[in-house]
């Protein structure tokens, strides 16, 4: 599946650039000179205020009063605040005190005899009269730097997550959806840019014609799709396609990802669907893209959390609520993908809101030759590239993984200073995308060295012999990844269905490594665990999934996906006996114990194939399809080694070139007692 070229910079949702920008900042900076305004007054009027103020007995007063002591005070209403001259303790109390409170009547205003008798004993003490207007502001005074405070909270708090919470509420920006959005200026893929998945495109035009010309389905009566979901493996290209519908109809385009939706906070992501249904339908006509779907949209009513406050669960609702709100003349699509839609909601899957269900398979030899050209657009291919033969040789590869293949040709024949891509490099890429990079540097011990040799050559005697195996591509006993070495194949056809005798053909090549390692080694190692865990699989699908066992006969064994374990998880009961289970396991015992005494048979009969096949390969490494014909004919080969080239090289140059310490020597014999017989 080809993927997108590089878009230009797509525009964020709602809250991207616009025009008024300036206008925005104004108001921005307009906000932080106010906030700074107030926190200087609210300073201000705390530190006014901040002076202890004691009320004192009214003796005490007219003591102090009389005895000078008294700097000023005033009178305003039934009472007196005022400050003595220096800080003086009062009656009954440890504290100085400078500013002072008195009560000077009980029953009312302080009366004209009052005012005369304190004016005539006040000596140098400044006596100020107020009257009932300036007491009406001297009480609203104290409430100014709360009402400040509230202010503050109420304008920089309440009305900032108001502006900014959208459909959220007072949730803030937790409830804005992340999506993003292309528009259809920007939105620059094509149908032309995926290949492979022909059927998948014809299915979807209707889609893009639809959004094009809406009135030419409204005509008949016809009721517009509200939503495809495209199924798929891994790296088949469902979010290439989805693009490439925005891109032909020439809509909005909004995607967002389903684990986007799922929040610390229980509600945030009903908030969101919300907030992008609401913004979609503002756009329309337009695509909304939902990403894993599977990560909000699993069946409800499974697992533990069962209840119906769970998040994903509301979440859910909230999708399924929008779809099937739509209007006919919304013109709002939903796309949506995902690779696990057994345990997809039924109520999600049902006609009304996910109206079809588009496969995306792997592309098949056809598909793949489109897609590799696709991408071989952007690199420099040479002349001796056969990209029909790379297509042959990548069988169950997607378009994610041929992608990946040209990008790391390129890498490599950049590295390697040639001005184009060679077949070799493309070769050396697709090994290292599916088995990983050559460890060429590895040391690894001769013993070792010989035991990988006969193992692989086991295989490939196997599988040159057996009739129904895939022809042999290459053997190498390079490390690779996690492999000490492969024997690779090269299928003549993509296969669908797999045959009874084409799954014994590949059990019986999985068990030659071993085997091998048993005639010619005397002992055997942990190689072979992916061998014997594909040739395990294989034998219990065909007893237990493909009724290909007489004894159990035409009967499915095999777990439900549609139904729900103990923890939640789909796929984790069984439905038969515990007899059934044991005879299942004892006709999966017996089919791989008579598989492996054939091919114990078969190796013993070719004992010298195998031999010169091992010793071809600690000679030069990796040998090729036309190698192993001449050896498995009984010819030699004569190509040089790489120790040998690096020698001829030496001698060219006149300088010395060590060959590597892996580098097979053309001297070592591991015939005879190389390694100690088997028993």
């Amino acid at each position: 599946m080809a993927e997108q070229r590089p878009d230009r910079p797509t525009r964020k949702g709602p809250n991207s650039r616009t025009p008024n920008g300036g206008m925005r900042m104004g108001r921005g900076l307009f906000g932080w000179i106010l906030f700074v305004g107030l926190a200087i007054m609210l300073f201000v009027l705390l530190n006014s205020k901040n002076r202890q103020v004691t009320e004192i007995p009214f003796s005490d007063f007219m003591t102090r009063l009389e005895a000078d002591q008294v700097k000023s005070f005033t009178i305003s209403g039934s009472e007196a605040n005022g400050e003595f001259r220096t800080e003086m303790p009062i009656e009954g109390q440890s504290q100085k005190v400078k500013a002072f409170r008195v009560k000077l009547s009980t029953d009312g205003p302080v009366s004209e005899q009052m005012v005369l008798q304190l004016n005539t004993k006040r000596h140098n003490a400044v006596l100020t009269m107020e009257d009932s207007q300036n007491l009406l502001i001297n009480l609203l005074v104290p409430l100014v730097p709360w009402l400040l405070i509230f202010g503050f909270i109420w304008f920089f708090v309440f009305r900032q997550l108001r502006n900014s919470a959208g459909a959220g509420g007072m949730l803030g920006n937790f409830g804005r959806s992340r999506h993003k959005i292309t528009s259809k200026e920007h939105t620059n893929v094509t149908f032309d840019d995926v290949a492979g998945v022909e059927e998948a495109k014809d299915e979807v035009m209707e889609i893009v014609e639809f959004l094009k010309n809406p009135k030419k389905f409204q005509r008949l009566g016809g009721r517009i799709p509200r939503g495809v979901l495209l199924v798929g493996e891994p790296g088949t290209g469902k979010t290439l396609l989805a693009k490439a519908i925005a891109g032909e109809a020439e809509v909005p385009f909004f995607s967002i990802s389903g684990s986007d939706f799922v929040e610390m906070f229980v509600g945030v992501g009903a908030s969101r669907v919300r907030d992008l249904f609401k913004q979609a339908k503002d756009n329309s006509p337009c695509i909304i893209f939902l990403d894993e779907i599977d990560a909000v949209g699993r069946r409800r009513g499974s697992g533990f959390s069962s209840g119906g406050h769970d998040e994903r669960e509301q979440t859910l609702n909230a999708i399924l609520v929008e779809m099937d709100g739509f209007e006919t003349n919304d013109q709002v699509i939903v796309c949506a993908a995902t690779n696990r839609v057994d345990v997809l909601d039924p109520a999600l899957t049902r006609p009304g809101r996910f109206d079809r269900q588009v496969y995306v398979p792997l592309p098949d030899v056809k598909g793949r030759l489109e897609i590799l050209k696709v991408h071989s657009r952007k690199v420099k291919l040479g002349p001796n590239v056969d990209l029909m033969r790379l297509a042959r040789a990548t069988p169950g590869f997607s378009g994610a993984d041929l992608a990946a293949i040209i990008n790391e040709s390129a890498l490599g024949a950049t590295l390697a200073g040639k001005e184009f891509i060679e077949q070799d490099d493309l070769e050396e890429a697709r090994d290292k995308v599916r088995w990983g990079r050559a460890r060429k540097s590895r040391v690894i011990d001769e013993k070792e060295k010989i035991a990988t040799a006969y193992h692989e050559a086991g295989h490939a005697v196997v599988q040159h012999l057996t009739k129904d195996a895939d022809p042999i591509h290459k053997v190498t006993i390079i490390p690779r990844g996690n492999f000490g070495g492969a024997t690779m194949a090269l299928p003549e056809k993509d296969r669908n269905n797999l045959s009874r005798k084409w799954c014994i053909a590949t059990m019986k090549t999985a068990f030659g490594g071993r085997i091998a390692e048993e005639m010619f080694c005397g002992d055997v190692n942990t190689g072979a665990m992916g061998d014997i865990r594909q040739a395990s699989g294989l034998a219990r699908k065909m007893v237990r999934d493909w009724g290909m066992n007489e004894r159990l006969g035409f009967v499915y064994y095999g777990e439900d996906d549609s139904k729900p374990g103990m923890f939640g998880e789909f796929g984790g009961g069984r439905e038969y006996s515990e007899e059934t289970a044991k005879a299942i396991d004892e006709e999966v015992k017996k089919l791989i114990d008579r598989l492996y005494e054939e091919t114990r048979q078969l190796l013993e009969a070719n004992r010298d194939r195998v031999e010169a096949l091992a010793k071809a390969l600690v000679r030069y490494e990796t040998l090729d399809a036309s190698d192993i014909d001449r050896l498995m004919r009984g010819e030699t080969l004569t190509k040089p080694t790489v120790g040998e080239l690096l020698e001829k090289e030496q001698n060219r140059r006149g300088s010395v070139i060590q060959p590597n310490a892996n580098d097979a020597r053309p001297d070592v014999d591991i015939g005879g007692n190389a390694l100690p017989a088997p028993g």
